[in-house]
């Protein structure tokens, strides 16, 4: 007895797509609207060149910048986490191609350079000839090449000597370019989600007079008419935010030495541990505590970096305060977020909790 074949146009159809996604190339992907989206670690950044570069002085020029100290840890961390990938990486590996944040360098000189043609495919010949005169015209920003929601920034030039000073030149607008991409994620993780503790957020508001959006992991620890204290505690971790309001009598509070005596003496009345006679205080002698100025929301905000210790017990972290000035209000209002996590790396937290205490209004 014969039997027909059952591959119905519905089976073909389904055959024809998976193959499409397993199989095909970013081309024919793209051709039919199949378009990935990409994924990577927060801070992690792709630098693709050839190797040559990569070992010579324009890599030590993209580590010296991109992967120097984030500030201020107990224990050197880097801004951004580089990996390097030649085109012959990319190409021998598709999913090398669906990261997040790429740096792509090229001494666009080197006719036989793979990298310097991809990024003469990719930005055109009037760019490549206009690099030759004009350091402008040496940085460049992408997005979605190979993949949804990814930033590409390309770096080039016609000699190394070029390149190493366009790298230098455009860092920080780099940088901020993968900041901003981040935040969403810093905030995703930051928040879970979007769940928020509304009762802590209306604690702050009455008697902080500030608006601030607190996750729901957190609660209270401390409320006193004087000092808010909320954690957030796991296994590993201890994430800490302070609020404090302190009358203003002159523009002296608004130095290294004012913010300093603030904190000090918070950690000296609220923070202990179970040891006898400790408290937290600013352990500047070990690294410097780093003061800057900075607007939020329209806020004059002294902003000071540095790390924190137990008096008398061992233990410590990294901390960011702010000491926030609106000549509307009759006092300054001090915000400071802390972290303890012994033996893991603490960068990311930070971040996260600075993203929380940066949407302050005051």
């Amino acid at each position: 007895m014969n039997h027909k074949s059952q591959f119905s146009p519905a089976s073909a159809l389904f055959f024809f797509l998976l193959l499409l996604a397993t199989a095909c190339t970013d081309d024919v992907k793209r051709s039919v609207g199949i378009i990935p989206t990409a994924y990577g670690k927060i801070n992690d950044v792709v630098v693709v060149t050839d190797k040559r570069i990569w070992d010579g002085p324009v890599g030590d020029t993209l580590r010296y910048y991109y992967s120097a100290a984030y500030p201020i840890l107990p224990t050197p961390e880097p801004i951004y986490d580089l990996r390097f990938f030649s085109v012959e990486d990319l190409n021998n590996e598709p999913l090398r191609k669906q990261l997040k944040h790429y740096l792509i360098v090229g001494n666009l000189s080197e006719s036989d350079s793979p990298v310097g043609q991809l990024i003469r495919d990719d930005i055109g010949e009037e760019k490549v000839a206009a690099a030759k005169t004009d350091p402008k015209m040496r940085s460049l920003v992408g997005r979605d090449k190979w993949a949804k929601d990814q930033v590409l920034i390309y770096q080039y030039a016609h000699s190394d000597d070029e390149l190493i000073e366009s790298i230098k030149n455009n860092f920080a607008p780099a940088a901020k370019r993968f900041d901003k991409d981040n935040r969403g994620r810093i905030e995703a993780t930051a928040f879970f989600g979007d769940e928020v503790n509304r009762a802590l957020m209306e604690e702050v508001k009455t008697k902080m007079d500030a608006e601030i959006r607190i996750p729901r992991k957190y609660f209270q620890a401390v409320s006193d008419g004087d000092v808010i204290w909320m954690r957030m505690e796991t296994d590993a971790i201890s994430n800490n935010l302070i609020f404090h309001r302190v009358p203003y009598t002159d523009k002296k509070q608004l130095s290294k030495e004012g913010i300093k005596a603030i904190r000090d003496s918070i950690g000296r009345k609220y923070i202990t541990t179970s040891e006898a006679n400790t408290y937290m205080r600013i352990n500047d002698v070990d690294l410097p505590m780093y003061v800057s100025a900075r607007t939020i929301n329209n806020n004059y905000v002294l902003e000071a970096r540095g790390i924190w210790d137990i008096v008398n017990d061992y233990m410590g972290g990294p901390f960011i305060s702010y000491l926030i000035y609106n000549p509307d209000k009759k006092d300054l209002l001090f915000i400071d977020a802390f972290l303890h996590a012994p033996g893991k790396d603490k960068r990311n937290y930070m971040q996260q909790l600075e993203y929380i205490i940066s949407g302050v209004k005051y």
